[in-house]
């Protein structure tokens, strides 16, 4: 072989196995993986009679429903707890939303110019520490609720329900300070209502945010103006 050809077949080759290993090459969908995750939303309804809106939860399906009667106002993917911090079952009610919530045990430490991820029981002695944002949070039980994060297609919280920074605020509009809650293994809409809905790519490749980003409120807002139905 042409020993001039070798290194030009490497570069290629690497290319190659570039696109393949990394979700942010282009797609036969059109676009790259981040940026139909940048684009990703679902349709919402407000409600005629917020006190009749409920919301049910199957994590089998990884996917809430929010309803209002037998009305959907939003049907929206979320990220579920993993077998050793699942999300818990049972009938709840929402009783604190709050948009600009941060986390309490974890989130990143920092002194000076430097910040880095930790968990506040690990914090370094003398630095400062701030919680892990998490935006449009809606409480159903003690420590644990829905907000927005990084969205996957399978169990990855600790608990609580990730939901998608463009929907996150759609449902925290729809939602109410007590809000019924079911969460359970199957809900009857996941074979009719709950089928076939687009989800938005899994986020596991993608770049995190600037850690001294997190420190700021700028979190928070990063997220495409809710348009309603």
């Amino acid at each position: 072989m042409n020993k001039k050809l070798i290194p030009i077949l490497k570069l290629s080759v690497l290319a190659a196995l570039a696109c393949f290993g990394f979700s942010s090459c282009s797609t036969p969908g059109g676009g790259n993986a981040m940026a139909q995750y940048e684009a990703y939303d679902r349709p919402a309804t407000l409600p005629t009679n917020p006190s009749k809106v409920r919301v049910k939860v199957s994590l089998k399906n990884q996917m809430a429903y929010v309803m209002e009667g037998s009305k959907p106002l939003l049907i929206m993917p979320v990220t579920i707890g993993t077998a050793a911090n699942p999300t818990p079952r049972g009938n709840f009610r929402l009783f604190n939303k709050e948009h600009y919530h941060r986390a309490n045990t974890h989130g990143y430490a920092y002194t000076g110019n430097t910040v880095r991820p930790a968990y506040l029981r690990n914090k370094p002695a003398g630095w400062s520490f701030k919680g892990t944002p998490m935006p449009y949070w809606c409480e159903f039980k003690p420590a644990y609720g829905f907000h927005t994060g990084w969205m996957k297609p399978f169990p990855a919280s600790h608990g609580c329900l990730r939901m998608h920074k463009n929907v996150a605020p759609k449902f925290f509009r729809l939602v109410s300070n007590g809000t019924p809650v079911n969460i359970s293994n199957t809900q009857a809409e996941d074979a009719t209502i709950g089928r076939n809905i687009p989800r938005p790519p899994d986020s596991t490749p993608f770049p995190g945010n600037p850690d001294a980003m997190m420190l700021t409120n700028k979190f928070f807002t990063m997220h495409k103006k809710p348009t309603y139905e």
